[in-house]
C-alpha cells in the first residue's frame, strides 16, 4: 500500500514536469503547427502576418483546410497557433488551448450554412416540445389551461 502511494506519488511529480509545447507570441502573426513524427520537434511556419484577431487567424487556418481537401488531401484537421494560444479547425469548429498537450475548449461553431460562429449565437434546434407555445397563444405566453366544465367551487369562510 505504502509503495504503491509512493509509485503514484513519483508519477504526479513526473507528470507536472512533462514538456508543454508553448504557441509563439508574436503580436498579430498567424502561424500553422507541424509535427511530421512524434519523435522530432514541433515546427511553426507563418501562415498570415498582421490578424488583428484570433477570429481572423481561425478563418485563415479554415481557408487552407478548405483548399488542401479541394485539391484532394485528406488532411481534415489543421492545428495553428495565435499569439501564445493553440488552435485547432475541423469539421466542426475551432478549440482553443494555451498548451499544444492541453485540454481544448471550444471557441467557434460551425453553424447550420456553414459559417464559423461563437457557440450560442446561432439557434438550435429545439428537440423538447414541451415549452413551445400552444397554437394561437401570443408570443413567449403559456399554453392556456384546458377548460374544466365543473363549476368554480364558492370561497369558503
Amino acid at each position: 500500500m505504502k509503495r504503491a502511494a509512493i509509485i503514484l506519488a513519483l508519477a504526479a511529480a513526473l507528470g507536472a514536469c512533462a514538456k508543454r509545447t508553448e504557441a509563439p507570441t508574436d503580436k498579430g502573426v498567424c502561424w500553422v503547427v507541424t509535427q511530421p513524427d512524434k519523435t522530432k520537434p514541433v515546427k511553426f511556419s507563418v501562415l498570415a502576418r498582421d490578424q488583428a484577431q484570433l477570429e481572423f487567424c481561425a478563418a485563415r487556418l479554415e481557408e487552407m483546410r478548405i483548399r488542401f481537401l479541394r485539391m484532394g488531401g485528406g488532411r481534415k484537421k489543421v492545428v495553428g497557433a495565435y499569439q501564445g494560444k493553440f488552435l485547432w479547425v475541423d469539421s466542426g469548429g475551432v478549440s482553443l488551448s494555451d498548451y499544444l498537450e492541453g485540454p481544448r475548449f471550444v471557441a467557434l461553431r460551425r453553424a447550420r450554412d456553414g459559417r464559423l460562429a461563437i457557440p450560442g449565437v446561432f439557434p438550435m434546434e429545439q428537440k423538447d416540445k414541451r415549452n413551445v407555445p400552444a397554437e394561437g397563444a401570443p408570443n413567449g405566453a403559456a399554453p392556456a389551461a384546458p377548460a374544466s366544465s365543473a363549476p368554480a367551487a364558492a370561497p369558503q369562510g
